[in-house]
């Protein structure tokens, strides 16, 4: 697809600007949870996911991902059943780094708006419109046969 593959080439470069600057095992998908974990201080998932609004799963594999690499640690929550996030010294450290990139990746978007026939400012939101209208689950499903479901297995 190719939106996909274009994401996953801008993402490579931000990745490779990382690099570039001595930073390993970062990913773009780390910058936004790093920033907002520096100025909110811990959060649980759930809190972290909502003010990303992202889904509590993708949060929690992310967040998996940053403890991994050592950017990001469990806390004992307000109750047994709650842990909170927060950063290690190393994920304090990129902050100011990932806000510089942050605004640089911003900056170089509105250079390609410029660049381009449709801003992809534009475009974007004009896809986030006409999927509001008719979600893409409903668009695929259109197309898919009766025919073209799997056979339940046998339990």
């Amino acid at each position: 697809m190719p939106l996909h593959d274009l994401l996953a080439a801008v993402d490579a470069d931000i990745e490779a600007v990382y690099e570039s600057r001595g930073i390993q095992g970062l990913r773009p998908r780390f910058a936004y949870p790093l920033i907002r974990l520096a100025h909110t201080g811990p959060l649980s998932i759930g809190e972290l996911a909502a003010s990303l609004n992202r889904s509590h799963s993708a949060t929690s594999q992310t967040l998996s991902a940053l403890r991994r690499q050592g950017l990001g640690e469990l806390e004992p929550g307000a109750d047994a059943r709650t842990r909170r996030i927060t950063l290690t010294e190393r994920g304090r450290a990129l902050v100011p780094f990932l806000e510089a990139e942050w605004r640089a990746t911003e900056e170089a978007v509105a250079e390609l708006d410029d660049e381009v026939p449709y801003a992809m400012s534009a475009v974007v939101e004009h896809l986030r419109r006409a999927l509001a209208r008719k979600p893409m689950r409903e668009r695929i499903l259109e197309r898919l046969a009766d025919e073209d479901a799997p056979a339940e297995s046998p339990r």
